[in-house]
């Protein structure tokens, strides 16, 4: 039967996932839910202030410039300080200064804020990307990251329906709420996730230097795979730049606009976990190649769009090398990343994306108004077929993958000791583990960082 079959397919997308994953997806989940100021800032200085497009403009850029700026500083404090309390201090930051943004009114004050709240918003993410790292095993990470991507979808595309009618009634209100939500979020970190973060043993500190910045910077194969994600990243921008301007110019309203770019989040919630499943064991290199090109040639294929059924057909195509090529490409930053700097790794991973978000603006208004929009299109075409050579070159004879934590090292959270792997597999499909049986941990088998492409 079709039910039982979904039913069986939902069961083995989630199971066997520790608890501790689930509660950091809860997280995820919520604190999209409330993403508000992502949203509407643009809106919210235009209409409810009423300043200028060009003002408005640098406030948004300011707030991606506060998330390139704390995204390496997030990723150290992910290494020094710990998950869980870079999470906490990023998410209560991010609730506080959102809230000081709904009351300031001065031009500069909102201009400051602004800056501080991307800073703060962005922080959690290499914080996040670390811990799921650090809790899930090797040959779940694909399934886990395409889960947690999922969530981040859910809750936009809930959020952006809701904050709607929200921002009709108040847009304070709206800032109001999404502080609370993420408040609610930091809350549910101290009560529900220890700390996952490795403790070096002082043979492996006597063995291997600590990882820096520098050492990540002098990561080759690594940095390689942070240029070609920028250059993805400013592909798959453009479904929110250049995408609404080309359907402005060739007379399309902002409603066609609206339901054309539904398909993007509706697809990703509904696609996303079956495709993982036919994905998960599957060469990274060719899916990432794959991706990559489809991504460039489904935006090269809006030149030729002329009907909103059309350009609905092309935000389709592009969206199915992003539910491909997310998880896939996060999975493959752990991959490559000692245990000890999975922070630094992932916070220079998140900087590629923070970096687009800039880029891609001004990439996309430079283009359409100089030469036309059909050469961001066939300049997409080409940055899909250059990542797609890269990611064939660099990802050569990888690295295995890292071993997980069967028990977390770190302090004992305020719910007391670490679950073990497969008390927290067993809590997560809803099986009673055992009174207090301690499974010991595997043998430890090769490190990432130690096979195939050595890190400095």
């Amino acid at each position: 039967m079709p039910v039982t079959a979904m039913r069986r397919a939902v069961t083995e997308s989630v199971s066997g996932l520790p608890r501790a994953f689930w509660w950091l997806w809860t997280s995820t989940l919520v604190n999209r839910l409330g993403a508000f100021v992502a949203t509407f800032m643009a809106l919210y200085l235009t209409l409810e202030r009423g300043y200028s497009a060009s003002y408005a403009g640098l406030v948004v850029a300011l707030h991606g410039l506060g998330g390139v700026v704390s995204s390496l500083g997030a990723g150290v404090m992910t290494d020094r300080l710990g998950r869980r309390p870079t999470l906490l201090v990023a998410q209560a930051s991010t609730a506080v200064t959102v809230a000081v943004l709904a009351f300031v009114e001065h031009p500069a004050a909102i201009a400051g804020v602004a800056f501080l709240v991307g800073m703060a918003s962005n922080a959690s993410r290499p914080a996040v990307q670390a811990m799921m790292a650090d809790i899930v095993r090797p040959e779940d990470r694909v399934r886990a990251f395409s889960l947690n991507y999922w969530a981040i979808n859910l809750g936009f595309a809930i959020s952006s329906a809701g904050a709607g009618f929200i921002a009709a009634y108040s847009y304070r209100a709206g800032f109001l709420i999404e502080a609370a939500m993420t408040m609610a979020c930091a809350i549910l970190v101290f009560i529900k996730l220890p700390e996952s973060r490795p403790v070096r043993t002082a043979l492996e500190k006597a063995a291997e230097p600590e990882v820096g910045l520098g050492t990540v910077l002098r990561d080759g194969r690594f940095m390689g795979v942070v240029g070609l994600s920028f250059l993805v990243a400013l592909i798959f921008q453009q479904g929110s730049l250049g995408l609404p301007v080309a359907m402005g110019e060739a007379g399309f309203t902002p409603a066609d606009y609206g339901l054309a770019i539904a398909v993007n989040g509706v697809l990703i919630v509904v696609l996303q976990i079956p495709v993982t499943r036919f994905i998960e064991h599957r060469d990274p290199r060719r899916l990432l190649v794959i991706s990559s090109v489809v991504a460039g040639y489904g935006f090269g294929l809006t030149a030729f769009a002329g009907s909103l059924g059309v350009f609905a057909l092309t935000v389709c195509v592009w969206t199915l090398a992003e539910i491909v090529n997310a998880p896939t490409q996060t999975s493959l930053v752990v991959r490559l990343s000692p245990v000890h700097g999975r922070g630094r790794y992932q916070g220079m991973y998140t900087t590629s994306w923070s970096v687009a978000a800039l880029v891609a603006p001004l990439m996309s208004g430079f283009m359409i108004d100089r030469f036309g929009a059909e050469w961001l299109w066939g300049t997409c075409a080409l940055l899909g077929t250059a990542a797609a050579l890269g990611y064939w070159g660099l990802m050569r004879k990888l690295p295995e993958e890292t071993p997980p934590l069967t028990e977390a090292p770190g302090p004992a959270g305020p719910t007391g000791p670490t679950e073990t792997t497969a008390e927290a597999a067993a809590g997560a499909t809803g099986v009673i583990a055992g009174a207090a049986e301690v499974i010991p941990a595997p043998p430890a088998a090769p490190r990432a960082d130690s096979v195939a492409a050595p890190h400095p």
